[in-house]
């Protein structure tokens, strides 16, 4: 799979997104010399972390059929200490439904081990920038 991102237009930093039949704009922020007129690419990353988890549990939830009605995670990040080393990304969960608190323990731990967290925590990533052809 190709993911692809390209200037919309010749002024400004929007930026349009194509992942399969899908278009999101991106900018950058006000501060980064942007116009605010999308997420930008941090907003993205730590975006993905949430949806990872919601829908890591969703998923889980149906399997084992534990009553979820409602799912939603918010992620906080700090990256006061990134030039350091250090980004750090709270996420906190919130899921309505009948359950019980060995239901509610373990769609937690179950949100703790969702793809993109164990991607980012315990995965070396490798990444090669080339000139197209």
């Amino acid at each position: 799979m190709s993911i692809s991102i390209r200037r919309d237009g010749t002024t400004g930093t929007r930026h349009i997104l194509k992942i399969r039949n899908h278009e999101i704009a991106v900018d950058a922020s006000p501060a980064g010399g942007g116009n605010d007129d999308g997420p930008e690419p941090h907003d993205l990353y730590d975006a993905s972390l949430a949806a990872c988890k919601a829908l890591t549990v969703l998923i889980y939830a149906r399997r084992k059929g534990i009553p979820v009605e409602d799912i939603e995670v918010m992620v906080d990040r700090d990256d006061s200490e990134e030039r350091k080393g250090i980004y750090r990304l709270d996420s906190t969960l919130r899921v309505s439904g009948n359950l019980t608190d060995a239901q509610r323990d373990e769609l937690l731990r179950v949100a703790g081990k969702c793809p993109v967290h164990k991607l980012m925590t315990e995965v070396k990533t490798e990444i090669q920038t080339n000139w197209a052809a």
